[in-house]
């Protein structure tokens, strides 16, 4: 019987990598890979949605076999503001999940509803990353773009479109926007309807059921793409869904993702709803939902670090007092959007590696700080702690590894399959494909494999200095 494979494509931040698998036994194939372009000044963070297109083409010719696919699925990053006009054209570029400019907006929708209430409709309590944000900053500051938008996408919607020709989105990802009710499962109207939103549901594309097609690969997709025409296109989903479903995670099982973002999340069976706004009330790709909490300064803000030193990634010493909260982005947990990043505590003894190894401290702690949090969202009953499960590129790294197991006491397990996101979504694709149930293509792939490192002796005295440090900092880190 001829192999049946499936293509799961990963429209991140920066780069489209594209994985074709077999869907019986889960064996990559083949990859691709192209880069993205991200530009934009003082907080701005954009980049042209036609560009995704062309990376898409790319990575699927890196393949060398995108003529052999079966069936193909979209993960793309959250949250992005795609505005198209109506003929299906970008109005602008794309606003992207770490572009900051909407932090007052968001502040604003939060006052019209209340946290609660933003919580209990949606899930998540605006912040300057969301999508709901984002177009009420789009209203405020451009207009003139806003009147010529006919339809609102996510990047992960965006190709998918452009694959079948018809709208489409998933409970996923839409609940990353801000006004999908991830309990509800539909849109919001009378989110909707606020005055700093004023938007029509009817931009926005339909919500799809986990195992439901989005269609086919139009002729002309397929002419551009060289794959299949006919070949089934899957619902796609955001890019944190996407990488909890590959790797088959069970509810209450935390993830910490090390990325140019860092996220921590599990899968619950139960809407989630933080007042609190620490904790994202997304829903997954399979059903259930996907407590989350997310910074916007990970690996990308080490490697920064690392630069400025003139020091090589694991180039970490211990010792020292010195503390470093690496919010050169601005920051989303904890919220403050218009922070800059600190280091205090330096000695005339101070050493390069010891700053360097302060900036891994802090920019860990922010993500295990809500770990708490994520796990109480999802009612994960105490107990022994298990292994955190380390996915990323992060998660390759020496000090990263050791940082994460230093600072939570507790073991880690990094999986040996590396594009998390594309495999989650080929799970989809051949979900679709063969009507197997995740969960049990997972397990065929064997999705979990990996290396399990024992925990290391808790770093008391590093938590305790970062702690009372962002607690006398936070008053100047709000300030622009």
């Amino acid at each position: 019987m001829s192999t049946r494979i499936v293509a799961g494509v990963d429209s991140s931040t920066q780069s489209t990598k594209v994985l074709l698998v077999d869907a019986e036994d889960g064996s990559v194939l083949a990859t691709g890979r192209a880069g993205h372009r991200v530009t934009g000044p003082a907080g701005a963070r954009e980049s042209d949605p036609e560009q995704w297109w062309d990376a898409l083409r790319e990575a699927l010719a890196g393949t060398g076999m995108a003529g052999e696919v079966a069936a193909v699925a979209v993960a793309g990053q959250q949250h992005g503001l795609v505005t198209l006009d109506a003929a299906g054209r970008p109005v602008r570029p794309a606003i992207l999940w770490n572009d900051v400019r909407a932090a007052g907006p968001a502040t604003r929708l939060v006052a019209a509803l209340g946290p609660a209430q933003w919580a209990k409709r949606a899930g998540t309590v605006p912040v300057a990353s969301l999508t709901a944000a984002k177009w009420a900053w789009l209203r405020e500051h451009e207009p003139e773009h806003a009147a010529a938008t006919a339809a609102i996408r996510l990047p992960h919607d965006y190709l998918t479109q452009r694959l079948t020709g018809r709208p489409a989105t998933d409970r996923g990802d839409a609940s990353g926007t801000g006004w999908f009710g991830t309990g509800a499962g539909r849109y919001d109207e009378t989110i909707l309807g606020l005055p700093e939103l004023r938007l029509d549901p009817a931009r926005l594309p339909p919500v799809l059921a986990p195992d439901v097609p989005a269609g086919v690969v139009t002729p002309a997709a397929a002419a551009d793409l060289e794959l299949p025409a006919g070949a089934l296109v899957g619902a796609g989903t955001g890019d944190n869904m996407a990488a909890a479903l590959g790797l088959g995670l069970r509810p209450g099982e935390p993830v910490l993702s090390l990325g140019t973002s860092g996220t921590v999340y599990t899968v619950s069976a139960r809407p989630p709803a933080d007042p609190t706004g620490t904790v994202a009330g997304f829903a997954d790709a399979a059903g259930r939902y996907l407590p989350l909490a997310c910074t916007l300064n990970c690996t990308q803000a080490v490697d920064r670090l690392a630069t400025l030193l003139g020091l090589g990634r694991d180039d970490v010493e211990p010792g020292g007092e010195v503390v470093v909260l690496p919010f050169l982005d601005g920051e989303r947990t904890p919220n403050l959007p218009l922070a800059a990043g600190l280091v205090t505590g330096l000695r005339h003894g101070t050493t390069p590696g010891q700053v360097l190894r302060a900036g891994y401290e802090g920019a860990a702690y922010a993500l295990l700080r809500a770990l708490a949090e994520v796990l109480a969202q999802a009612g994960a009953p105490a107990g022994e702690p298990g292994p955190l499960v380390l996915v990323g590129g992060g998660a390759r790294g020496a000090a990263w590894r050791d940082t994460v197991r230093r600072l939570s006491g507790r073991p880690v397990l990094v999986p040996d399959a590396t594009e998390l996101v594309a495999l989650g979504a080929a799970v989809q694709a051949a979900w679709c494909l063969t009507g197997t149930p995740p969960d049990q293509l997972t397990a065929a792939w064997a999705t979990r494999r990996g290396r399990l490192w024992e925990p290391l002796p808790l770093d008391r005295p590093a938590l305790d200095r970062i702690a009372a440090t962002l607690r006398r900092a936070t008053p100047l880190l709000t300030q622009p």
